[in-house]
């Protein structure tokens, strides 16, 4: 088996996909811009051959790339990165070489949330309305129609990124002659928490694992009003969210993948969907929910890959808690008094890559217990100021 893998050293905890991949008997062929001896020696351990690309946004080097390692191994059999960025690289690349997987074809309703959307109503799961933007006009009628506050977020776009929340005609009309040049898709605001529906399928479109976390604060305000933020998983799916949950299982046909839907938990407790993301997790929540059920995902997706088979049988013993800090803000407790007062149940600490640091902070703790009440308090305690 000739797996291909784009980016296998970033982010740093997904060489561990490679690495039981390899385990397994699979030839990994990675393709990325890093320097080789830049990687981290388990990843060079677990490639089979690296190919280095002056860009890994130049497709016409990556498909070079694809060419060599079909001459010199045989049949392409997967491609993947795990991350929303390489989507559609993953996507080309499958239709080039026919590598089971989501197409070009397919990419429509996963990266476009208008028709995200449709593929909501279809399975019967509540959204928030929204329509994309086209005239300054139409936006003020669906404002008007709907009422304030709006969501005004890329219909094609990763996570929180330019996305903004608007209160007024003015400054609607103020958004309109100032907006990134890109599709628009204008949103009714949902006031509740963030509730997320992760984790893995089999080649048949089975969910062999899943979970929850739970969020204090939604992406788009952590970033764009400088907020902290922290997440736990749930020991009990809410059964409303397992439903909804496989509902969009196979209104997506979700296969072979790790998946990550979130939901609005409304104030009056219902449930309105908000995105579905075909891969794992960001950040370090993949641990987390290993930590969670004491299991280890990465080795059971590339048995899934190698074998179809999903051979741990899990529990969901704790909560886990992330818990991110940021430099530009003063706490009220040192990680001396942190460890002290709750290193019993903190289980992992690290820095986190520049690039997750708007959303999840600079510096991280892992809490786990089997009580709500004492991540929540360790995340209190640690976010303090």
């Amino acid at each position: 088996m000739n797996h291909v893998y784009l980016s296998p050293h970033f982010p740093p905890n997904y060489h561990l996909f490679c690495a039981h991949l390899r385990r397994l008997g699979v030839n990994v062929l990675g393709i990325a811009d890093e320097p080789y001896e830049t990687l981290h020696p388990d990843l060079r351990d677990a490639l089979t051959e690296y190919y280095r690309v002056d860009d890994l946004h130049g497709y016409d080097q990556v498909l070079r790339a694809c060419g060599y390692f079909t001459h010199h191994y045989g049949k392409i059999s997967r491609v993947d990165s795990h991350t929303e960025y390489w989507m559609e690289t993953e996507a080309r690349l499958r239709s080039d070489f026919n590598v089971f997987g989501p197409k070009i074809p397919d990419l429509a309703p996963i990266k476009r949330k208008s028709l995200m959307k449709q593929k909501f109503i279809e399975a019967h799961v509540p959204a928030a309305r929204g329509t994309l933007i086209r005239t300054l006009e139409q936006a003020l009628y669906f404002a008007h129609e709907v009422g304030y506050p709006l969501v005004a977020k890329p219909d094609v776009g990763v996570g929180a990124a330019n996305t903004f929340k608007i209160g007024s005609d003015a400054e609607l009309e103020r958004f309109y002659g100032t907006r990134p040049p890109v599709e628009y898709l204008l949103e009714e605001f949902i006031d509740g928490d963030i509730h997320t529906f992760d984790g893995l399928t089999d080649k048949d479109g089975r969910p062999v694992f899943y979970s929850s976390m739970r969020y204090s604060y939604g992406v788009m305000e952590t970033v764009n009003e400088d907020r902290d933020i922290y997440f736990y998983s749930l020991r009990e799916v809410p059964l409303d969210l397992e439903d909804a949950g496989r509902r969009l299982l196979k209104a997506f046909d979700v296969r072979e993948r790790f998946f990550h839907f979130e939901f609005f938990r409304t104030r009056d407790g219902r449930l309105v969907a908000l995105e579905v993301n075909m891969r794992p997790p960001g950040g370090p929540i993949v641990d987390m929910y290993n930590y969670a059920h004491d299991i280890d995902l990465y080795w059971e997706w590339a048995n899934i890959v190698v074998n179809n088979r999903f051979t741990a049988e899990y529990t969901r013993k704790y909560h886990i808690c992330y818990v991110g800090r940021k430099y530009n803000k003063t706490y009220n407790h040192s990680h001396e008094q942190i460890m002290d007062a709750f290193g019993h149940c903190i289980v992992h600490q690290m820095e986190m890559p520049g690039i997750f640091s708007l959303a999840m902070g600079n510096y991280a703790y892992l809490v786990r217990s089997p009580q709500q009440e004492e991540v929540i308090a360790a995340a209190e305690y640690i976010l303090a100021k």
